[in-house]
């Protein structure tokens, strides 16, 4: 290819083509060298080599970059500020203050490579605002998929979202009510957690019988719908009544962590996801001190080992604004931490793509780069394969074909 000097973002009408070194498509063990993705329209029409590629398309050339899938934070909360006291921030902001945080949170979110967030529990519905916004224009951030307030019992773990429902009764009520002002998915609170004062993470807020109403009414209505569990008694009733996923799955009981092989071989017959919001800033993957989850941390960790050799689908997400070490952009620091704790690289790199996807219900068009999907794109300096702290050099993120950081390319043609 001939340079022709510096490169338009992108073209302006068209097809166009996205080339660097190494290309990552979000399923392969290794990578596809000197590709070319094929853009028109915001989605992928093809992916071909250098060497097979059509001739007389304009090629935004990024050179020595690893090419990547956009990267889906499978589990996010944009209302809350990543400070040392989100709680009380949340609790004393009016909600033109929050919406304002949520959508800088969801364009350095975006500008980190992190083109998909599933936010997990806001207030007051305001995340269906920002969703709504961000579909206008894709430029200003990632597309969202959200919850709403979840659902929990009255003084439950994040009550003061205003999620709050009792009985079989009230939680069908609750889901219907979510259905109704179009969440695109349930997050139900199974066990407490460690943000609520006075909340326990391994004792159960919900039993099997509205934990099946849940899972029944939200089936019913076309929407999946994820438990945050800690507790092992929580997450195996979660399984039982039809959960399609589980956040955080640490299993802790009072005295520890039990961890039941049968339910293992269940939860990978049924495909049910297990989301680990391992991504930190820190080193290493580190709980608040102090903390049920701290206590048994070395446990936890010997369980999603257990986990991942039974065959449980597992993606990594962040958890994304509940402390000060959890930025909204931080989902690329969680591949290098999992991978660092047993999981090998393109396993750590499928778990905020393709498997990540699919955990959503985005398989079909998103988390891969192939004919059909999404023109949401990464690319990187470095070699993640090798490397996955690369992720965070970022030379370039394109969201539906545009470019939201400008790349350092040329512009060339084929």
């Amino acid at each position: 290819m001939a340079q022709s000097g510096p490169a338009r973002a992108c073209h302006p009408g068209g097809m166009f083509g996205i080339r660097g070194d190494r290309l990552f498509d979000g399923v392969a063990d290794h990578y596809l060298a000197h590709a070319v993705v094929l853009v028109d329209q915001g989605a992928i029409v093809a992916v071909e080599t250098l060497a097979d590629a059509r001739r007389g398309v304009e090629v935004v050339d990024l050179g020595d970059v690893t090419l990547l899938p956009g990267l889906i934070d499978s589990h996010s909360h944009l209302v809350l500020d990543a400070s040392n006291d989100p709680v009380g921030h949340i609790t004393n902001s009016e909600d033109d203050v929050v919406l304002e945080h949520c959508r800088a949170a969801a364009k350095a979110a975006l500008r980190a490579g992190i083109t998909t967030v599933r936010d997990l529990g806001d207030r007051g519905y305001l995340t269906l605002k920002l969703r709504e916004e961000l579909k206008a224009d894709p430029s200003t951030g990632p597309e969202l998929l959200v919850a709403g307030p979840p659902i929990t019992p009255s003084g439950g773990h994040c009550w003061f979202l205003g999620g709050e429902a009792d009985g079989i009764d009230g939680v069908r009520q609750a889901v219907r009510d979510h259905a109704a002002r179009g969440v695109d998915l349930i997050k139900v609170m199974v066990t407490g957690g460690e943000i609520t004062p006075g909340s326990v993470p391994y004792l159960s807020q919900y039993g099997p019988d509205e934990l099946r109403a849940i899972a029944e009414e939200a089936h019913a209505l076309g929407l999946r719908v994820t438990g945050h569990a800690h507790g092992a008694q929580g997450v195996a009733d979660a399984v039982a009544a039809g959960f399609d996923g589980i956040e955080h799955a640490t299993f802790m009981t009072a005295k520890g962590v039990h961890q039941d092989p049968d339910l293992f071989n269940v939860m990978a017959a049924r495909r049910v996801f297990v989301s680990v919001p391992v991504a930190s800033t820190a080193a290493q993957p580190s709980p608040p001190p102090g903390s049920s989850v701290a206590k048994r941390f070395k446990a936890i960790l010997a369980g999603l080992q257990t986990m991942r050799a039974a065959g449980v689908a597992i993606t990594v997400s962040s958890d994304a604004g509940i402390a000060a070490t959890k930025p909204h952009e931080v989902l690329p620091h969680g591949v290098a931490q999992i991978a660092r704790n047993g999981f090998n690289t393109a396993e750590a790199l499928r778990a905020v793509t393709s498997v990540a996807a699919e955990s959503c219900g985005l398989g079909n068009r998103k988390g891969r780069i192939a004919q059909g999907y999404d023109a949401d794109l990464l690319a990187v300096r470095g070699d993640p394969l090798t490397d996955p702290t690369d992720l965070r050099n970022v030379a370039a993120v394109f969201r539906a074909g545009k470019p939201i950081r400008r790349p350092d390319a040329v512009r060339a043609y084929l």
